[in-house]
């Protein structure tokens, strides 16, 4: 069997839910278990609109209301051919819409809105999209049933990023899922939602829905677990920014982690794990493009000659640099740095140390410098003073461009070619960082000579 995946654009409008469904057919000797997103947008709207009940904005809240009502009634009067059919689906989606309403009123009447409301709003466009999916594969012959996964996906409660608990969600989803398969009939599960053991609805944070359908497609042991998106797979380099970036055909589980880590439109790391546990490859497809093979992602890429697989950047940094001579052999200070960091919740994309320990560097989001700096010379107040330590200083507007590939390590000349090809653009290079995996070289440039400093390293690697 086959576990895919829908992503919000894939499930749009009409004519993207057509395509959808002719992709099941193609893939139906598969035995797929489908997994689905919110129809595009719903999930924003679902979210403004819960805050816009809070500020008691009542008209606001009516015309996103309307507005999403109208959007999936107009799928079951378009898509759904056979009367009693559609009928059944649009007293479905009216219940549900009735139930939304009067979550919406409770949470303009307390002008309150916890996490726990907010994760019961927000799963309201999954259960739409998917009881109209699984209604619409029925009217076309296929025969299929809406899974809902606050039956089947037990989480602990944390809301809006909730854990999921294997041992009971495993066990469920074999239970359910698998006799159905067997029976040829199509399972449509909601992405991104569980619940509680109490029963209380959560989602699983960030692309939650792709992380659904690697739940889903290692529990039930399928073959594969397709990601149906709108791009044709992982590609050498953002497309819109760099000339001759092309498809991969194959990554590594490891290679697409650290793209994704910086900025490349792949799977989240999270999203894997499951799927790494137990061995199962992950194809990411383009539902706009069905035929192309995408990229396969498993635990082991195919031997090709390509030693650079991808050239990225992540823009909208800031490089925060603490120096002096008091630092050398002084025990405790990177721990001083990242503790300080962590207490107000600022997350680090990479560090670079000179080997005299004279100087550390640090790149972070650019929203979070202020308080960043901040918070260190209220750390190092002491030291500064002393003049062990210089002030902290602060270079805004910075971009880390990474460059992943298995076959770097122990491959001669890779820093140098990448240097030399920077030179050459003229790029000046602000800060260095490499692990000791050698899967990936990262470097800080001014974020405007960031465009032609990834299209300079993917010129320099024309294997790629």
């Amino acid at each position: 069997m086959i576990t895919m995946k829908f992503g919000g654009t894939s499930l749009g409008d009409t004519r993207r839910l057509a395509d959808v469904v002719t992709i099941v057919k193609t893939h139906i000797s598969t035995k797929p278990a489908i997994v689905a997103s919110a129809m595009s947008g719903i999930t924003d709207t679902l979210l403004e609109t819960a805050r816009l009940s809070v500020q008691r904005e009542t008209e606001k809240v009516k015309n996103n209301f309307e507005a999403m009502k109208e959007k999936h009634f107009n799928v079951a009067d378009t898509l759904i051919k056979d009367s009693a059919r559609r009928e059944e689906l649009i007293d479905r989606q009216s219940a549900i819409f009735d139930e939304l309403a009067s979550l919406l009123r409770g949470v303009s009447l307390l002008k309150e809105l916890s996490p726990r409301s907010l994760d019961a709003i927000a799963s309201f466009g999954e259960i739409l999209s998917c009881l109209q999916i699984a209604a619409i594969l029925n009217d076309s012959g296929i025969p299929a049933e809406f899974i809902d996964t606050r039956k089947v996906i037990r989480t602990d409660a944390r809301f809006g990023e909730a854990v999921v608990d294997f041992s009971v969600t495993d066990t469920r989803i074999r239970e359910i899922l698998l006799p159905l398969i067997d029976r040829s009939i199509v399972p449509v599960i909601t992405g991104f939602i569980g619940s509680t053991e109490t029963g209380l609805t959560t989602t699983l944070g960030r692309s939650g829905s792709d992380y659904t359908g690697s739940i889903v497609g290692a529990a039930t042991g399928s073959a594969e677990i397709w990601i149906w998106t709108d791009v044709d797979g992982v590609m050498t380099a953002d497309p819109r920014y760099v000339k001759g970036a092309r498809v991969l055909s194959a990554i590594s589980y490891r290679e697409a982690a650290e793209m994704s880590y910086f900025g490349a439109k792949v799977i989240h790391p999270k999203t894997m794990l499951p799927a790494i546990e137990h061995d199962i490859p992950i194809r990411i497809k383009n539902t706009f493009n069905p035929t192309h093979p995408g990229t396969l992602i498993s635990s082991s890429a195919p031997e090709t000659k390509q030693i650079v697989k991808n050239v990225t950047s992540i823009d909208h940094l800031s490089l925060v640099a603490i120096e002096g001579n008091g630092m050398l052999g002084v025990p405790g200070v990177s721990a001083r740095i990242f503790t300080t960091l962590a207490r107000i919740k600022v997350n680090v994309m990479m560090i670079s140390q000179a080997s005299s320990e004279h100087n550390v560097c640090i790149v972070i989001p650019q929203k979070d410098s202020e308080n960043a700096v901040d918070a260190l010379q209220s750390e190092f107040k002491t030291d500064i003073s002393a003049k062990n330590i210089d002030a902290v200083k602060l270079q805004t507007e910075v971009s880390i461009i990474a460059i992943v590939g298995e076959r770097m390590k122990g491959t001669r000349g890779i820093a140098g070619k990448t240097f030399s090809a920077l030179a050459q653009a003229g790029v000046n290079v602000v800060a260095i960082a490499q692990g000791s995996s050698e899967l990936n070289i990262s470097l800080v440039v001014e974020q405007e000579d960031a465009p032609k400093a990834v299209q300079a390293i993917h010129d320099a690697f024309q294997e790629l």
